[in-house]
């Protein structure tokens, strides 16, 4: 056997040690790991500034869940963020279909399920590993169980773009959630999505993106680029900021898109936004 061999195999098993070392040392911290399609996913539960308990899923370097820990409170919204687009959501004028593009742990899609009867629910996610995640630790099964049969929640295994091209019915509300780390998946954000997403909406359907971008500087260019696309094919955009008084610090910005006026039918979280 060469030296150079030999220094190979010290270093494979020396590899597998350090990452069994590394998989001892997050199970003691109460960290599961597990492989998904678009990366290595971490799941562990800490607890909010006052102390109520949550479950975060980070895949690939960036979060991708934040969900409540307890029973009570499984399909409450925990991150600010999609609290203020619940409020959107809430005084849209119109809503029974919905789609909801992006799984992770399904937070959106528990939450309009049981607080906006009866709209019917169609959440699509590609990663089958990230279903099993969240059927097992984010309520997915329960949601699925307690709602069989209504009518009212659909979970497809596809890519969201494919489905939505597919779409037969018009949709009253696209909910744009796919993101691969921190990074929007798709051609979702183009021209040629701000089409096909129009072309799926009933008259007057609303679409709702999480942009996740700086306000300002060269990192924020990709948003103002789809706010554009969708200005280009709706009569109304407007960009609610996350962190408006930090525009440097990206955030899960808001992004909608409507033919009609939003603000002026009633929708008032989106007053003084329009771009």
């Amino acid at each position: 056997m060469t030296t150079a061999i030999i220094i190979f195999v010290l270093l494979t098993v020396a590899g597998l040690l350090i990452h069994l070392l590394c998989m001892r040392i997050l199970a003691w911290r109460g960290v599961t790991m597990r492989r998904t399609k678009f990366g290595l996913a971490l799941l562990f539960d800490t607890a909010d500034e006052d102390g109520t308990p949550v479950r975060m899923l980070n895949v690939n370097g960036a979060f991708q869940s934040v969900a409540y820990a307890t029973d009570e409170l499984w399909s409450e919204l925990a991150c600010e963020y999609q609290r203020e687009q619940a409020r959107i959501i809430s005084e849209l004028p119109r809503l029974r279909r919905v789609a909801v593009i992006g799984g992770g742990g399904f937070s959106l899609p528990k939450w309009l399920v049981t607080h906006l009867a009866p709209v019917a629910v169609s959440a699509v996610e590609i990663d089958e590993r990230i279903i099993e995640i969240a059927r097992e630790s984010f309520g997915l099964e329960r949601l699925e169980r307690e709602y069989a049969g209504t009518g009212r929640f659909e979970l497809a295994y596809d890519d969201g773009w494919a489905w939505l091209r597919r779409a037969s019915e018009p949709l009253d509300l696209v909910v744009n959630e796919a993101f691969s780390g921190s990074k929007p998946l798709g051609p979702l954000a183009c021209d040629e999505g701000a089409r096909v997403i129009h072309d799926h909406l009933s008259e007057g359907g609303v679409y709702l993106a999480t942009l996740r971008f700086p306000l300002e500087g060269r990192k924020s260019a990709s948003m103002y680029e789809t706010v554009e696309a969708f200005g280009r094919e709706f009569g109304h955009v407007w960009l609610v900021p996350e962190f408006p008084g930090e525009p440097t610090q990206a955030g899960n910005n808001t992004l909608v898109a409507c033919d009609i006026d939003l603000v002026e039918a009633g929708c008032a979280p989106l007053a003084g936004f329009e771009r």
